[in-house]
């Protein structure tokens, strides 16, 4: 019986019908708890009575809750209210791949997209030990935020399989006719009993009534993949019994024959996958889903070369000057950087190590790569000394020496103007900057809040990305307003950054990025024009692209690579060819750190991004053991208040919260997208993680329980701005965040001039109210009485602490620029990084209602780490610390002729 809108069950208000199928009808509802829309499913009351029908809905329901991935549909909750058995699901706004075929085929890029996003829903289910069984274009959802699997009805856990009977009898066949039509409705169904599934999408060994594993999942997707690619099923009849026959005995129509367009590489996925043997098919969906995504990205990017550039033989730390004398020896090219004769007859490679006392900044946020001068004659980097202060130097290429541009304290990704004269850089103060080589002050030339790279053009024009969520814009290198000279596509890209101006003055390369892990396939480097008429993707990358003496350089994972580029008209030709391995390739920054001039000088920063180790080190910096490794993409890390677990963030793919148990060492995934899951933080008794994600344009603020049970639940419905959970009050009643306007939610802990902080009381109507105006990461002490946060409202990021709640008092704690403030669990400590890497303690006492802040002491000195997060353990007596288990070097490799071994 259809149930009529405004019918409850439970907290759910039903508000329109959305389909019906086998297992009962479909409704769209309201639930009233959390003013969302729903999807509920109900079990049809002519089949509640059946023993055998009910427990398979409520095995749909154990299958699905123990999914949670982006690219199947999530369940909510289950029900049972007066005989009516429900689920609550979320809610899809789109059509069914089903719907969508009705069209015609899918473009390749499109049959790309969704079938890696099935292929990745179906490994996870796998995974879990958990077959489909039903998988057919009914049962993909497309959506605006890709494609979603549904209906795991059929599913059965694959250990169940392991114990059923194997003596299972063949399905029977009848004549009739397979339904079809326009309507989802009359879509071909699932039949009931000995045979599962529906008949056009089953493997052979479901035809002959054999268990099913995951390999039938793969032959299911086969055949969805085949339709797609062709808009025509791979095996057709008038009846059941001719489907199944043609699915024994036939192969379908090769697919390049419907669709010559197809590369070879996905007609051999879909062959291998409609193999009868479940031996020959692809073994893992997995598997598939790197091969799908090999073949999307060649499609995309220029090609391997064939043909690769000589090894370079080991590089030997040898003095600028040693290494010119070489070169004389070799091949006379003493002239090289002294007047730039003839390029030198053979490319030589040796290394240039940071000036003494200072390391190089190559990585992260705050990093100043190094890049040459258009002429070739200089080098311009940054670099961090032993005091933590960052500076811009410059080196001329025939010197030993290097020198400190004065006036550019805090510097970050410099570049050159067109006649070699001077710099260009983004300044800690939020400015767009240039200085001169011959001396004078730094020239402010605009505001630039976080700046992703800037390019110096000969008319006088800079070209910059203001900051990690912007477009590109353009100003007088004089000074003036920026103009936007991009336009973002938010649907596609959330960055436009690193441009890169060509010879002519008028066109440029640039990358347009997105920070959402699942559409990082969207990655471009674009070819365009200062008067707009040009604009258009050249390859796929995720890192950036410089051109130099005919070639467009550009990064594979940490491989340099090379490619024939005619800049007037942006057109790539012959093959990509590897110039250099082990190149640094910063993947928090979409960044390579490579540069090179016109007469073939390349130089670029030696390293590889390994995996991420977590370490406890003792108050004297001394490492005391490592507390889990092979950590990919590790981005944040929060002791329990217990001190027994850990919760991290973690881009897997997506980015989510995960908890470690200390003492066992497992990690365990708390959350599951739908896209990334942020800053993960405590509650008092360790029961709850709170966390903040931007879902349909909006920040919002969750929390789970800790142990990953039950289901999340929304705390705070936010708007159009940023946020990111800061910390959770010891009396539980807040949670502090940071909120920002227009900013990536990478960089939410790096205040700015308009971030705020405010408070989320757990209690009462849950209304946000504005804690203090100009800082980001709040940090609440034991008592409540006090907040820590930081500000840059001094010019520089430094740690304050002021009343919370009407309480009196302002101090300034850290007296040379701090971030990350953390209260010790006693209240007794506060403490903070400062800039050169090292974390300090402050002693703190109350006296007549106010603070007294003791001299700062340091507990760890200069930690080694391209981006440093910490956490202090309950007694203050160890601190969790980040590294890289492989360092970057600190070098910078220098290729004379680069282009010698190249073809053109």
């Amino acid at each position: 019986m259809a149930l009529a809108s405004g019918t409850k069950l439970g907290p759910y208000e039903i508000v329109s019908p959305l389909g019906a199928g086998g297992m009962g009808e479909v409704y769209r509802a309201r639930d009233t708890r959390l003013e969302r829309t729903v999807a509920i499913k109900v079990l049809s009351s002519s089949l509640s009575a059946n023993p055998d029908l009910k427990q398979r809905f409520e095995r749909e329901a154990r299958t699905i809750s123990s999914l949670q991935h982006p690219h199947i549909c999530v369940l909510h909750d289950i029900g049972h209210q007066e005989g009516t058995d429900f689920l609550v699901m979320e809610h899809l706004e789109g059509e069914t791949l089903a719907e969508r075929l009705r069209r015609g085929p899918l473009p390749l890029n499109e049959q790309l997209n969704v079938a890696i996003a099935i292929a990745d829903a179906l490994a996870a289910a796998h995974a879990a030990g958990i077959v489909h069984r039903d998988l057919k274009p009914g049962n993909v959802m497309l959506t605006k935020s890709g494609a979603k699997l549904l209906d795991f009805g059929l599913a059965k856990p694959l250990t169940a399989m392991a114990t059923s009977s194997a003596s299972s009898s063949a399905p029977s066949f009848t004549a009739a006719k397979t339904l079809s039509g326009p309507s989802p409705a009359v879509s071909p169904l699932t039949s009931h009993g000995t045979m599962v599934g529906t008949i056009q999408y089953m493997s052979p060994e479901q035809i002959e009534g054999k268990e099913a594993d995951a390999r039938s999942d793969i032959f299911a997707f086969g055949a969805v993949l085949y339709e797609m690619a062709s808009g025509k099923k791979p095996f057709e009849g008038k009846s059941q019994l001719k489907i199944a026959s043609a699915i024994l005995e036939d192969q379908p129509a090769p697919l390049r024959t419907l669709q010559p367009d197809i590369p070879a590489a996905l007609e051999h996925v879909v062959g291998a996958c409609l193999n009868k043997d479940p031996g020959e098919r692809f073994q893992s969906a997995h598997d598939i889903k790197l091969e799908l995504l090999w073949i999307a990205a060649e499609r995309s990017a220029p090609e391997t070369a064939t043909t690769h550039a000589p090894a370079s033989p080991k590089s030997v730390p040898l003095g600028w000057a040693a290494a010119v004398v070489i070169a004389i020896l070799l091949g006379g090219v003493g002239g090289i950087f002294l007047g730039r004769p003839a390029k030198p007859a053979r490319s030589i490679r040796t290394v240039i190590n940071p000036p003494e006392n200072v390391r190089l900044s190559l990585t992260g946020d705050s990093a100043g790569p190094p890049v040459l001068s258009p002429d070739g004659n200089w080098l311009a980097f940054t670099a961090i000394a032993a005091d933590g202060k960052i500076e811009l130097w410059v080196r001329a290429m025939n010197s030993l020496q290097a020198r400190v541009l004065p006036d550019t304290e805090g510097a970050t990704f410099p570049f050159w103007s067109p006649d070699s004269h001077s710099v260009g850089f983004f300044s800690s103060e939020s400015k767009l900057k240039t200085i001169d080589l011959n001396g004078g002050s730094a020239q402010v030339v605009c505001d630039a809040q976080f700046g992703r790279g800037g390019t110096w053009g000969p008319g006088g024009t800079i070209i910059f990305s203001p900051a990690p969520t912007a477009s590109l814009m353009q100003v007088s290198a004089q000074g003036g307003t920026p103009v936007a000279v991009t336009k973002l596509d938010t649907a596609q890209f959330t960055s436009h950054r690193w441009p890169a101006f060509l010879p002519d003055g008028k066109h440029f390369l640039y990358l347009a990025i997105n920070h959402d892990p699942s559409k990082s396939a969207n990655d471009t480097v674009y070819y365009a024009s200062l008067d707009g008429r040009e604009n258009r993707p050249l390859f796929r990358s995720q890192s950036n692209a410089i051109y130099a003496d005919g070639f467009l350089l550009f990064a594979r994972g940490d491989q340099l690579m090379a490619q024939p580029f005619d800049p007037a008209k942006g057109i790539l030709s012959g093959e990509a060819q590897i110039v250099a391995k082990q190149v640094m390739n910063d993947a928090s920054t979409w960044h390579i750190d490579a540069s090179a001039s016109d007469d073939g000088l390349l130089v670029f920063g030696n390293g590889t991004s390994g995996n991420w180790q977590l370490v406890w080190v003792n108050r004297a910096t001394q490492q005391i053991s490592v507390m889990a490794d092979r950590l990919a993409d590790l981005q944040a890390a929060a002791i329990s208040p217990q001190g027994d677990r850990v919760a991290l963030q973690i881009n897997a793919g997506e980015t989510d919260a995960w908890v470690l148990d200390v003492a066992r060492g497992v990690r365990t995934r708390l959350t599951f997208g739908p896209i990334a899951n942020l800053y993960p933080v405590w509650s008092p008794d360790g029961n709850w993680i709170a966390y903040e994600s931007t879902r349909s344009g909006h920040s919002n603020i969750y929390r789970k329980r800790s142990d990953g049970s039950g289901a999340e639940e929304l705390l705070w419905n936010g708007d159009t701005d940023s946020a990111a959970t800061d910390s959770w009050s010891h009396d539980g009643k807040y949670i502090m965040f940071t909120r920002h306007s227009n900013t990536s939610t990478s960089s939410l802990r790096r205040p700015t001039n308009v971030s705020e902080i405010w408070a989320l009381p757990l209690e009462g109507d849950r209304k946000p109210w504005l804690a203090t105006a100009h800082g980001a990461d709040g940090q609440l002490s034991p008592d409540g009485r006090w907040l820590a946060y930081v500000s840059i409202e001094s010019g520089v990021p430094q740690v304050y602490v002021v009343g919370f709640r009407g309480g009196q008092g302002k101090w300034q704690v850290s007296p040379n620029g701090g971030r990350q403030p953390r209260w010790s669990n006693d209240g007794k400590e506060l403490y903070y990084l400062d800039t050169s890497y090292s974390i300090f303690a402050v002693p703190v006492k109350e006296v007549s209602n106010a603070l007294q802040f003791g001299a700062a002491n340091a507990m760890v000195s200069h930690w080694s780490s391209p981006s440093v997060f910490y956490d202090v353990m309950p007694g203050g007596k160890k601190i969790l610390l980040d590294r890289i288990e492989q360092e970057v070097s600190q070098s910078v490799t220098v290729v004379t002729n680069f282009t010698q071994a190249l073809q053109r």
